[in-house]
């Protein structure tokens, strides 16, 4: 049996989907449970308060930077942390594109650019119409946080907005034409679960109504569960969802990688899957600990 310190997130980082958050985590909470564990339970205020944290094992789906600060420095001083506190740091945006791209994971063509300059040249390099930008410093929590511009124009008005907020630096990125599916995995176990988000109505900010419905382009789920386990690999994410483009011809890219998403259509399984990893992940550190 293990003793577990259980972060909840912060309802400023669950955007459109604090229900959903919190049903994941308390139903994670739930199977812990069964299988013996004792779970004490913290918000990110409480553990940025407390002087310390007892607890051997962190589950955490915090996401607030001096949150993810003080996980860093409690793994640092030998706690089991789960995801670890430096895999959620990777996936802030920018971190998430370099190491994606750098690990070989199929990806929009993308730059990482200074807010308060124009990037015109740039704009051009990746076709002169049509991109995203997203803010790179941070997870999004705002609908600005992910926008859609047509024209380079566009573009740098958002990036000029950006920099009045204080982001100082933001993903350009092409957009892939194609089925927008979102999935869910879990390292270390059978689970993996998708589905087209337009479908569900699915969505923080509404922009699955860029791409539109979906037009059941084929594609290989084998390859998609692939791409998903190995850029959650590439981050250091053991509990994680994303967004993958399916191009007409079946090409799969890869466009966002999360930490701890919701799991809404699927949490009552999900849940299972991710009290047996986080199990598990205890279970290996508590027999290195005794060996040492």
């Amino acid at each position: 049996m293990f003793d577990f310190a259980g972060i909840k997130r912060s309802l400023e980082f669950s955007p459109n989907h604090r229900g959903n958050d919190n049903a994941i985590f308390t139903l994670t909470v739930d199977e812990l449970k069964k299988l013996g564990c004792s779970v004490t339970l913290y918000s990110e205020d409480d553990l940025l308060l407390a002087e310390s944290v007892e607890e051997q094992y962190i589950f955490t789906m915090s996401r607030s930077k001096p949150s993810v600060q003080k996980l860093q420095r409690l793994e640092k001083e030998g706690k089991t942390v789960i995801n670890s506190a430096f895999a959620i740091e990777n996936c802030f945006r920018a971190n998430m594109t370099a190491l994606l791209i750098e690990n070989g994971i199929p990806y929009p063509k993308s730059f990482i650019v200074p807010t308060a300059k124009r990037s015109c040249q740039i704009l051009e390099e990746l076709g002169g119409k049509n991109f995203w930008i997203k803010r790179g410093d941070f997870h999004a929590i705002h609908k600005e946080d992910v926008s859609f511009a047509h024209t380079p124009s566009q573009a740098n008005d958002i990036l000029k907005e950006y920099s009045l907020r204080g982001i100082g630096e933001a993903v350009l990125s092409e957009h892939l034409y194609g089925d927008l599916v979102k999935f869910y995995g879990v390292r270390g176990t059978d689970f993996f679960h998708w589905f087209y988000p337009y479908e569900f109505n699915h969505s923080k900010y509404n922009a699955e109504v860029i791409n539109g419905a979906a037009n059941y382009y084929d594609f290989s789920i084998e390859t998609l569960k692939s791409c998903g386990h190995h850029a959650a690999e590439a981050l250091g994410v053991f509990i994680y969802g994303g967004d993958a483009i399916i191009s007409r011809t079946g090409e799969i890219h890869i466009i966002d990688l999360n930490d701890w998403p919701s799991f809404a259509p699927c949490r009552e399984e999900a849940s299972y899957h991710i009290a047996q990893c986080i199990y598990k992940k205890a279970s290996v550190h508590s027999n290195i600990s005794a060996t040492l």
